[in-house]
């Protein structure tokens, strides 16, 4: 390590602190830590933030579900958007 870095820091950059705490979730997840996924609603809270902000949209009208098939986890988000208005 240099001096400069004992002093000065490296800054770790978000999009590698963001990767790390993903990895961390994945991790915990697959060892089987946690019975039931319990960010889920915390990312469905999150998606009708973001989906609202486009396209008004019913917060009951987004599912968000965790699957295993096989070795793989599946994660699956359903969005039923509304009917488009009319012009006439």
């Amino acid at each position: 390590m240099s001096l400069f870095s004992l002093i000065f820091g490296n800054k770790p950059k978000t999009a590698t602190i963001a990767k790390e705490r993903l990895q961390l979730i994945i991790a915990h997840e697959r060892n089987g830590l946690s019975s039931k996924p319990d960010f889920l609603p915390a990312l469905q809270k999150e998606l009708i933030a973001v989906i609202s902000k486009y396209v008004a949209v019913n917060p009951d009208d987004i599912k968000v579900s965790l699957e295993k098939q096989g070795n793989f986890e599946v994660l699956e988000v359903n969005i039923v958007l509304p009917e488009p208005a009319s012009t006439r």
